[in-house]
């Protein structure tokens, strides 16, 4: 018995599997290119894993191969070789018409140059990817400008691109992003155009809304500021990943979901005080304009023979200055014939 358990505890620790669902999975994926007689390994034999939740940063130099890495697991381009898995289906063997369907239901993009369309508002450009879920118009617009007023424009609805800064453009594709709240959202270099100072709002923007959601993320950069904001940080060169770095464990991660929904719940609160508030200062302001309505009638049918009286007395006033008128008037006549009449007889005799 002593043996057995000297045995056992001389045995290594099974080794513990992550809980958490595998959303993301690449083998060995290749991309080359023919360019002519060579032939160009963008990315070459890349394997890595996503969880649900994590945010993760593909970080490299320009021309190191992140972007067109991204492009292969959002499925614009197609891997020359190897297996990607997203939430277990290969999207290296679904048809074009399966894939745009899987991307309307999974996927979002944030995209660096914002890729709105110009001749719509920010409201009608963030309500747009729920066409195609088929939501119904009137929940469209309500979905989308809930979302615009998540992301800080809510006095900007109705601005054309055009209209907006490039930081409040960039605001609009987020919101886009993240409307029809997919499992996944991919971002290419999404602050690439802007200052540093909006570039830190917009981040700050990306991360809070992905952990109120539990979404995951992936983002390509090539600025390690931004890769900061990561759970999980890929360094890829020459189309090969050099290193992985966990930031985040799974508990750290969760924590930071529970206190960003926390934050976002108590922000909801507060607006919904606010606007019962407001209802209850314009009711009030109603009342207090019906009793102000009432009490005119009141002082008004209380005054129509006291307006009666002063109707007749003003009337008698104007029949007496119009009678002295006509007296002062008749006077003058008088008072001219006469002076006419004494000028004649003076003429007369002095002939």
């Amino acid at each position: 018995m002593e043996e057995e358990k000297l045995e056992t505890r001389g045995n290594p620790e099974p080794e513990r599997k992550d809980p958490r669902e595998k959303v993301i999975v690449l083998k060995n994926v290749k991309k080359i290119y023919h360019m002519g007689k060579e032939r160009v390994h963008a990315v070459d034999g890349v394997s890595f894993e996503i969880y649900r939740g994590e945010f993760c940063c593909l970080l490299g130099t320009s021309g190191s191969g992140k972007s067109t890495l991204l492009n292969l697991m959002a499925g614009i381009e197609k891997a020359s070789g190897g297996e990607i898995l997203i939430k277990g289906k290969s999207v290296r063997a679904m048809s074009e018409n399966t894939l745009a369907k899987f991307r309307q239901k999974n996927l979002g993009f944030v995209f660096q140059s914002y890729n709105l369309i110009a001749s719509m508002n920010a409201v009608e450009n963030v309500e747009f990817p729920l066409v195609f879920k088929r939501v119904p118009p009137k929940r469209r617009r309500a979905l989308a400008e809930q979302m615009l007023r998540q992301v800080g424009l809510a006095d900007r609805m109705q601005h054309l691109p055009k209209e907006m800064s490039g930081g409040q453009q960039q605001r609009v594709g987020i919101a886009r992003a993240f409307v029809a709240r997919p499992e996944i959202v991919f971002a290419d270099e999404p602050t690439g155009n802007l200052d540093t100072k909006t570039t830190m709002e917009v981040m700050d923007l990306i991360h809070a809304m992905a952990r109120r959601n539990r979404q995951t993320i992936v983002m390509v950069t090539h600025d390690p500021r931004l890769a900061e904001y990561a759970d999980k940080i890929i360094n890829i060169l020459d189309g090969k990943i050099q290193s992985v770095e966990v930031r985040r464990s799974a508990e750290e991660i969760e924590a930071e979901c529970q206190e960003e929904i926390r934050k976002y719940q108590e922000e909801k609160q507060r607006r919904k005080e606010l606007r019962m508030q407001k209802m209850k200062n314009l009711r009030d302001s109603m009342k207090t304009g019906r009793k102000k309505k009432a009490n005119a009638k009141e002082d008004a049918a209380a005054e129509p023979a006291a307006d009666e009286e002063n109707t007749v007395l003003g009337t008698a006033v104007t029949e007496i200055l119009d009678e002295e008128t006509a007296i002062e008037e008749a006077l003058k006549k008088e008072t001219e014939a006469i002076e006419e009449k004494a000028v004649t007889e003076v003429s007369e005799k002095d002939e």
